[in-house]
């Protein structure tokens, strides 16, 4: 309701994540609910010259990535960046 979306990139690492129900039962297993990329290639991952995973990156009202996480953890400063990105009017 204020504006965030959230879409997920999967690039396989072995052959079986590449079968698109194999990843469909993996999402509803794990409640995922969002809408998830499915990046056999990698095209998706070279894109964004990404070499680590996961990474997370918040994308402004503008199209530009204004945060990028290697890892995990950081949660409080993930969620204080998507708040304030959040804040920022639509242009």
């Amino acid at each position: 309701s204020q504006g965030l979306v959230i879409i997920g990139n999967h690039n396989p690492e072995v052959g079986f994540e590449e079968d698109l129900d194999n990843l469909a039962a993996a999402f509803r297993e794990l409640g995922i609910q969002y809408p998830v990329a499915q990046d056999n290639n990698g095209d998706k991952w070279r894109a964004y010259n990404n070499s680590y995973w996961p990474t997370l990156y918040l994308i402004d009202k503008r199209g530009r990535i204004r945060y990028v996480h290697i890892g995990e953890g950081s949660y409080a400063e993930t969620e204080s960046a998507i708040q304030a990105l959040l804040a920022e009017s639509y242009p």
